[in-house]
């Protein structure tokens, strides 16, 4: 994902000049700074790169027990604005202190959901938006991947398709304890919920490998990123449906086809070009007062807090209301409380 953001800077060369590149790992940056052709000067300590280039823009791409740290070293060197990954954190109160240090502080924040710039999630929203599916009522939105690798996704795309509305209400189900070993995206093996929104519609997002299967495109059949690929969101309204696969395309039946379905199975996520109008948006938030970036922050909080509502209300066997106040660490909680799932043993993402 590094390589890819200090591609999509370079490609808005018109807009950015990158003007400093760090890793910790030396060797592996001079590799790629020499793949890319990189003028800018190369550090291995990020303090030092933002003391010496005073960027507008600092960017950053860690595991997430490193967001909270990033973002007050761009807070101690004046950025304008931060750009990092998902999810913005692993707990709620990490993620709340993220947004109030850059409120306090002016600073413009995104989280990286760059999926939606892809050109099958902008189809099917223009095809929600145009009323051709009539009402929305309900959304199904799923993955096999890992939780905390996918839900931010699966949630912040489910509140783009749905409209401004906020969550209400969530309850939901999680179980398996096989991927909470992982180091840096501690995961149940399933997670299953029920959102309510203020507008009247649900979605039912689930992630794990019990999720269904939506079909990828035969190139990423049996590699080890299909589980990348093999998601996305059905929207079912009153007079048809709008479906985006994320490695297949998209689909649709609307007031217009008469019951027939067109889909266009060309588009697929495009991990790195999808995140070069994500950092064009960046310069345009920075020009434009009236323009927000799609991805800000408060946009991935409010998503943030159905993620962590999900675990909450799985692990209390309760609706969980929104907004709330989550006091325990889920991660903390999941490593005591959820047992073992022999069955999902058997299974693969």
């Amino acid at each position: 994902r590094g390589t890819h953001h200090a591609k999509a800077f370079l490609a808005n060369a018109d807009r950015f000049e990158l003007v400093g590149v760090c890793d910790r790992d030396e060797a592996k940056l001079k590799n790629v700074a020499g793949k890319l052709g990189l003028k800018a000067p190369l550090y291995t300590d990020a303090d030092r790169m933002l003391a010496e280039t005073k960027p507008d823009l600092f960017c950053f791409v860690t595991q997430p027990t490193l967001r909270l740290p990033m973002v007050e070293l761009g807070v101690k060197h004046g950025v304008k604005a931060i750009a990092y990954e998902k999810p913005m954190a692993l707990t709620m109160d990490e993620a709340r202190k993220i947004c109030e240090l850059c409120d306090r502080h002016g600073i413009r924040q995104t989280v990286c959901h760059q999926h939606k710039y892809g050109g099958h999630w902008k189809k099917v929203k223009e095809i929600i938006d145009s009323g051709d599916i009539g009402e929305v009522r309900m959304l199904h939105s799923t993955s096999r991947g890992w939780y905390y690798e996918y839900i931010t996704h699966l949630v912040d795309y489910t509140m783009f398709l749905n409209g401004p509305p906020r969550a209400e209400w969530v309850v939901a189900h999680l179980h398996g304890r096989r991927r909470l070993a992982s180091g840096h995206h501690p995961s149940p093996d399933y997670v299953m919920a029920q959102v309510g929104f203020s507008n009247g519609v649900r979605a039912v997002i689930e992630t794990g490998p019990l999720a269904p299967r939506r079909g990828v495109a035969e190139r990423f059949r049996n590699t080890p990123v299909e589980f990348w690929y093999d998601a996305g969101i059905t929207v079912h309204g009153t007079e048809g449906y709008a479906e985006v696969i994320v490695g297949n395309g998209w689909r649709a039946v609307t007031r217009t086809t008469g019951g027939r379905r067109m889909e266009d199975a060309s588009v697929v996520f495009d991990e790195a070009g999808d995140t070069v109008p994500y950092i064009a948006d960046m310069a345009r938030w920075l020009d434009d007062n009236a323009f927000v970036h799609p991805c800000n922050g408060q946009q991935a909080l409010r998503g943030f807090e159905i993620a962590m509502a999900m675990l909450v209300s799985g692990l209390d066997r309760r609706t969980v209301a929104l907004p709330a106040e989550f006091k325990d660490t889920p991660v903390e909680r999941m490593l005591r409380e959820l047992p073992e799932d022999p069955f999902g043993k058997e299974l693969e993402p």
